[in-house]
């Protein structure tokens, strides 16, 4: 829970507050939509903003929306502008949580904790409202961030203009209500997706011999890719390499011409990324040339890493210290093997993304994405507390604004990922 040095913060809420960001996470808990199809969210969070007398747009915006709170200063400090972000949409998933406000929609649910975020980001407005701020607050309700194409729809179409540090929350049950962890470097992984296309020669069940075994090749390139990270890459980095789909066959006494493999890569450093697309192409080749088969593998790029700005994360820790304590302010020790769009804003200016500890010892350790997902509702002021303290603090600082983003951040104190020094 909140330390007792929160006073010393000058953003906290009452129970009003309180009570009013839980009816607006419930309400769009009760209501997912997914990517791009945000509609009655959006209109929503609009009714939100129009209670708060906040005005906003939606417009170019598809289900996006995006408020700004003016400053209350000289116009030659009002050029600073810090963004808060909150993602709106939900899953494909059907909930199971047996909650009094459980999603009304089947197979749709907020299984990520958006609903949180976008209580918690309305909540910050209602208390940044109170005070003289040095400088622009823009609120950016961002949607489509599980199809990983929300953030870059609103850089271009002009959400994110005169934005020049942006900072945004996710839930983590990993974390107890209380605990924020905002760590500078890689703290999201590249997330990139492939496709292995095997042909071999399709024939009857009964005369393999006379065939090249589509699924038989397929198979054991799935065995072989699971040695790629096992044996191949420093253990020091976190790092998957995943088969998700495999496809093949028409018929149980056919052996298949065809099969299909589609599967995603997780890394942390840019080095590993490329020695495990080497080592897939690799294994492809090998595969070739051992069974007669003609493979093919296509690689997607997905979400780039999301690389937190050293000031800014010093920034958050600060401002986290003033409403949590200092015994609030966690690690997050490894990098998350998830993928954020937030990347695309990182990559234009500095800013943060931090971990809102989310989990109670009464509520089952549930993953996100999980058809039982729940959240402590006592992370929402603490994150909104969070949003408005930090947005505070970074108006009142010059050097941020002035701060080159862009490149690799690797994270502190660790090894050269393509060493094989400490092996014994």
């Amino acid at each position: 829970m909140p330390a007792t040095n929160q006073e010393q913060s000058l953003f906290h809420a009452d129970e009003k507050l309180i009570e009013w960001m839980r009816d607006i996470r419930r309400t769009i808990h009760q209501h997912p939509e997914l990517a791009n199809e945000e509609h009655h969210t959006q209109r929503f969070i609009c009714e939100k903003l129009q209670e708060l007398g906040i005005p906003f747009r939606t417009e170019g915006l598809h289900t996006g929306v995006v408020a700004s709170l003016e400053p209350f200063v000289s116009e030659d400090q009002s050029s600073n502008c810090v963004a808060l972000r909150a993602d709106l949409d939900a899953l494909p998933v059907d909930e199971k949580t047996g909650l009094g406000f459980a999603s009304k929609l089947p197979g749709r649910m907020h299984a990520c904790g958006h609903d949180g975020h976008v209580a918690m980001l309305l909540g910050a407005a209602a208390m940044l409202q109170h005070v003289e701020l040095p400088g622009r607050v823009i609120l950016l309700f961002q949607p489509a961030e599980e199809s990983g194409k929300g953030a870059l729809a609103m850089i271009e179409d002009g959400a994110f203009a005169g934005v020049q540090a942006i900072y945004a929350g996710h839930i983590d049950r990993h974390f107890k209500v209380g605990q924020i962890a905002a760590e500078p470097g890689l703290i999201c992984a590249y997330t990139d997706k492939f496709e292995i296309k095997v042909c071999g020669r399709g024939g009857h069940a009964a005369r393999p011999h006379e065939t090249i075994d589509a699924i038989v090749v397929a198979s054991l390139l799935v065995m072989s890719i699971q040695t790629l990270v096992s044996r191949e890459i420093n253990p020091s980095y976190p790092t998957v390499v995943s088969v998700g789909r495999f496809r093949g066959g028409s018929a149980y006494n056919v052996i298949a011409e065809e099969a299909v493999l589609e599967g995603t890569i997780r890394a942390t450093h840019p080095e590993i990324r490329a020695q495990i697309i080497d080592g897939l192409e690799r294994m492809v080749r090998a595969m070739d040339g051992l069974y007669n088969a003609k493979t093919t593998i296509h690689f997607r790029d997905g979400l780039p890493p999301v690389i937190n700005h050293p000031f800014a994360a010093r920034l958050a820790r600060k401002a986290a210290k003033k409403i949590v304590g200092p015994e609030g302010v966690v690690k997050q020790r490894h990098p998350s093997l998830g993928g954020e769009d937030f990347a695309y804003y990182l990559q234009k200016v500095p800013g943060c993304l931090v971990r809102f500890g989310a989990g109670h010892p009464e509520l089952p350790n549930t993953p996100a994405h999980s058809p039982y997902f729940d959240f402590d509702e006592g992370v929402l002021p603490i994150g909104a507390a969070f949003l408005a303290e930090v947005a505070w603090q970074t108006l009142q600082q010059k050097d941020i604004f002035a701060t080159p983003v862009g490149g690799y951040s690797p994270a502190m104190n660790q090894p050269d990922p393509l060493s094989k020094e400490g092996k014994k």
